[in-house]
């Protein structure tokens, strides 16, 4: 074996044995998960045997490691990438940006949008816009990012009546991710938003509450112009992917609530 060769064994080894690690899957459950075996799972893993790209996808789809760390599998073990990244404005992604508006418009007048892997809204609706009217032009800069812009004591936190239930979701929420994806991005974005101060007059645990309802899910109640507005959240990401792109995209949608917030988006936004 040349010593690029071992090396490339020894780095896809590490890689593959942090996944497995991170999931709690055992040498032997991988193995008959993927149908090899828990001898060869450790060779791989020791840098002793270097695995197939066959292999390495098989362990891959089995680990559910995300497509961007897929291709960082491939690499690793001296293969090239099988996943293409393609950029959202390539005229061969023009069919699916189509329909992404199309489904954006179409839910208004309530709010929807679309986010990266790191929380970026990539675009949104008019029901978006009128819940961010109100926010500084420094939260509203590109890439605007939709943690930074609802827990920013200068954003929507200090109108979200229900801020520290909020807030411990989508904490609670980008927590998930990282564990999912291992993403350092993600994890520095977390550590930001995490340490927002809470608003002036917003204590932690003293909050003002929304009148208890029958919620069906944990609503984000929020001021908008002296009208109380409560929203649970749907996020939608699509099915089978194969491309880097398209399968860190989510569509997150917010229902109201209760028939007045409804009937107070479709008087403002016709």
């Amino acid at each position: 074996m040349t010593a690029a060769a071992r090396k490339n064994t020894s780095e896809v080894g590490a890689l593959l044995r942090g996944w497995r690690e991170r999931r709690r899957v055992s040498q032997l459950e991988l193995a008959l998960r993927a149908g090899s075996s828990a001898r060869h799972i450790s060779f791989v893993e020791t840098g002793r045997s270097r695995p197939s790209q066959d292999l390495v996808l098989r362990l891959a789809e089995h680990l559910d490691v995300p497509m961007r760390e897929r291709n960082a599998l491939l690499l690793a073990a001296g293969y090239a990438p099988r996943f293409k990244e393609t950029p959202l404005d390539d005229p061969s992604l023009g069919v699916l940006r189509e329909g992404l508006e199309t489904l954006l418009r179409g839910y208004e007048p309530y709010p929807a949008f679309i986010v990266d892997a790191t929380f970026n809204v990539i675009a949104a609706n008019g029901g978006i816009a009128l819940l961010m009217s109100s926010a500084p032009a420094h939260l509203l800069t590109e890439p605007l990012n939709a943690m930074r812009l609802t827990l920013h004591p200068e954003g929507l936190a200090p109108r979200i009546r229900n801020l520290r239930e909020w807030r411990g979701h989508l904490l609670a929420q980008m927590e998930q991710q990282i564990a999912l994806t291992g993403s350092q991005p993600l994890r520095e974005l977390y550590e930001e938003v995490s340490a927002y101060p809470l608003p002036p007059g917003r204590p932690a645990g003293n909050e003002p509450v929304a009148p208890l309802l029958p919620y069906f899910a944990l609503p984000m109640v929020i001021e908008h112009e002296g009208h109380l507005l409560s929203f649970v959240s749907s996020i939608s990401t699509f099915n089978t992917p194969m491309d880097v792109t398209v399968a860190e995209l989510a569509v997150e949608t917010l229902l109201p609530a209760d028939p007045a917030t409804a009937k107070y988006l479709h008087s403002a936004l016709g």
